[in-house]
């Protein structure tokens, strides 16, 4: 009777995780196992943009608050402005995607039926294995969730952005409004 118990976690490269699977003859010493797969790239790619998202909503804000003139004054920043919250948006949806489903292929890969199943101990007629608990992935779940919430949020700043952009200002009229136009004609 043992135990198994298997640590892994960011960057989840599970290939370097090793576990010990016991041998039942008992003079055998216990064989080094690893696990399978490597979802490293749309884990660390999701941190990674976070990240980079974090510093460009921080310069971001340093330039509307303290060189809002700037921003105004210069009709290539907000362009450029714009541009840059397009992009972290469709990052952001890519992101999220690959994340969930790099998630799903951890879950897959650290399911304990599946691990017993690829034991060549647990074959045998007279032995029993038991999974035991699942790896809980609570928090891995709700970075994902967030990750989509992200997109959503820079999508919708997408708009905000765009109305400080050339674009939106020779959109509207340069006259008088309508509804100043109704109430002169009504005079």
């Amino acid at each position: 009777m043992s135990a198994i118990s298997v640590q892994f976690g960011y960057p989840f490269r599970l290939y370097q995780i090793p576990f010990e699977m016991p041998e039942c003859d008992g003079e055998s010493e216990p064989r080094t196992l690893h696990l399978v797969g490597d979802f490293s790239a749309p884990a660390e790619f999701f941190v990674t943009l976070g990240v980079f998202s974090f510093l460009y909503s921080m310069a971001a804000l340093v330039l509307y608050l303290r060189f809002h003139s700037l921003y105004a004054d210069n009709k290539k920043l907000p362009f450029t402005d714009f541009c840059v919250t397009v992009c972290f948006a469709f990052f952001w949806l890519v992101a999220a995607a690959a994340w969930g489903k790099g998630l799903s292929d951890v879950k897959a890969a650290t399911r304990p039926s599946s691990l017993i199943a690829a034991m060549s101990v647990c074959q045998g007629h007279d032995v029993v294995c038991n999974a035991g608990a699942t790896p809980a992935m609570g928090l891995a779940n709700i970075s994902v969730l967030f990750g989509f919430i992200n997109f959503l949020l820079w999508a919708g700043n997408c708009w905000f952005v765009f109305k400080e952009t050339t674009w939106h200002t020779q959109a509207e009229p340069r006259g008088d409004s309508a509804a100043e136009q109704g109430a002169i004609d009504k005079q």
